[in-house]
């Protein structure tokens, strides 16, 4: 059995310069030179896992086909590489810390002084081997590369002790096996309007001071930049030419693995981690990527969608909303026009305190050809997410309501179409008149963690669980095992 591969993607200058997109696109490239890919998500953060934050905190939850609440990254390697991960695919410094505190007070070190080095290192990489072994398809193939990406950037304390980490970590899978690709930024001034390359230049002192040499610097800028600073990139920062690889904003992110395989991706990995690829690729290589490029360019017809929500300053909160509705224009072939809508800004006593922003707010709801109603926690927006429902209801818009956003459809047609006015949900008021949605206990255990499972509902396997013929046993309740039951 060969060698497990393992490609780390670190950050430099500033977090949010499209990492995931940039380990997804490695992956991408390498699956389709017919190798098995998995993925980590390391993120230095002591929660858990990301199962408490606030979508503003962090953006969306994604829910994996296993319960686990994880970073959104994780979702971008599903859609990407089309693959299963499971929750230990993502690594938290809280994960390790429990697991080394657990081990500890079962006796496991024998007495010893519990150390970051060598504990917690030893701990990240025994891990990050185990993970990547997990078939992650469904044909069970073992993997052969390993893609970890490390969140954060290259000097925050967070991160240190990962960092150190992968610095044993190299030698202990051998150079032929281990591979370090950095991204990094590089600001373009209006005020001079040419690349600066002083911040790269200082990431990776920084990365190589820490024991990491990088083998690819992936630099991200705003437009493409010239070949004299990719040579002074090579110069100052001890690769070759070649090992540059220049990323600029694109029209698409599909367009981001076509662009790293333009610049010799694929033979660099090849000769860097020993795949035995076939060189030169065929003439066809990539071109379902290619045709998929060049089919969301070529989108013309436009559809004007809102996404009614709570969170909307933060567009990663609806992370996998927004993904799908592309996908679903993409497939209709028409280009999506999406607005964001705060739910509050719909309400009434909005438009006493801020007309502007009501107005403004129904006057794009007016526009749109559809709605979007996502889920939320908590009492505030619930009647704006009403409102668009009635909206939608009498105009004959089309509509997707979403977890709270079918509560609010629900107790909207409740109180306007069957006139139940104290129509509500038991999440949001326990001791409404009329208790259209009922808060289930067994979705309480006693603590936060895993408040986001019950949403997927294992929608994973929900569908071969339906295929099946489902027999629900609700509590202090009559079983229910007919369509007719359930409907």
């Amino acid at each position: 059995m060969p060698d497990m591969k393992y490609i780390l993607v670190t950050g430099g200058v500033i977090s949010g310069v499209g990492k995931g997109v940039i380990a997804s696109s490695f992956g991408t490239i390498l699956k389709n030179c017919g190798i098995d890919v998995t993925s980590i998500k390391i993120d230095p953060y002591i929660n858990i896992d990301a199962g408490t934050f606030s979508p503003y905190e962090h953006g969306e939850v994604y829910v994996l086909d296993d319960g686990g609440e994880v970073d959104l990254d994780l979702g971008n390697y599903e859609r990407f590489l089309d693959i299963t991960l499971h929750r230990d695919n993502n690594i938290t410094t809280g994960k390790i810390y429990q697991q080394v505190i657990e081990r500890e007070r079962r006796g496991d070190y024998l007495g010893k002084t519990v150390q970051v080095i060598p504990h917690i290192t030893d701990a990240i990489q025994e891990w990050v081997q185990r993970v990547a072994h997990i078939p992650v398809t469904p044909e069970n193939n073992p993997p052969r590369v390993c893609i970890v990406e490390l969140g954060g950037t290259i000097g925050d304390i967070e991160g240190m002790s990962f960092v150190e980490a992968f610095r044993q970590f190299q030698f202990r899978v051998k150079r032929e096996n281990f591979c370090c690709a950095h991204v990094s930024l590089i600001p373009m001034p209006k005020s001079t309007g040419e690349p600066k390359t002083k911040p790269t230049q200082s990431s990776v002192r920084e990365l190589r001071g820490l024991g990491l040499s990088p083998d690819l610097i992936l630099c991200r800028s705003e437009k493409p930049i010239n070949h004299n600073v990719k040579e002074k990139i090579s110069n100052f920062c001890h690769v070759a030419p070649d090992q540059v690889i220049c990323i600029h904003d694109l029209s698409s992110v599909y367009h981001v693995p076509l662009l790293m395989e333009a610049q010799g991706v694929v033979q660099y990995l090849n000769e860097r981690l020993q795949l035995n690829i076939a060189i030169p690729r065929p003439g066809r290589f990539m071109q379902k990527w290619r045709n998929l490029a060049k089919r969301v360019d070529n989108l013309r017809k436009e559809v004007n969608i809102s996404l009614v929500g709570k969170y909307t300053k933060l567009e990663d909160s609806y992370a996998s909303v927004t993904k799908a509705l592309q996908h679903a224009s993409i497939a209709a072939g028409c280009r999506l026009k999406l607005t964001y809508i705060e739910a509050v800004n719909l309400e009434e006593q909005t438009k006493i305190d801020n007309p502007v922003s009501y107005h403004k707010a129904w006057q794009e709801v007016c526009k749109s050809d559809g709605l979007i109603v996502p889920g939320g926690f908590g009492q505030r927006g619930l009647e704006g997410k009403i409102e668009a429902c009635r909206w939608c209801r009498e105009t004959q818009k089309p509509m997707l309501a979403i977890c709270l956003g079918l509560q609010a459809a629900v107790i909207e047609f409740a109180r306007n179409v069957l006139g139940l006015k104290g129509a509500n949900s038991t999440e949001v008021n326990p001791d409404c008149e009329d208790k259209l949605v009922i808060d289930m206990p067994e979705h309480h255990p006693g603590n936060l963690g895993g408040t986001m499972r019950f949403i997927l509902a294992s929608l994973g396997k929900l569908k071969n669980y339906m295929s099946k013929g489902c027999r629900f046993s609700p509590r202090n309740q009559s079983d229910v095992s007919s369509d007719d039951d359930l409907r």
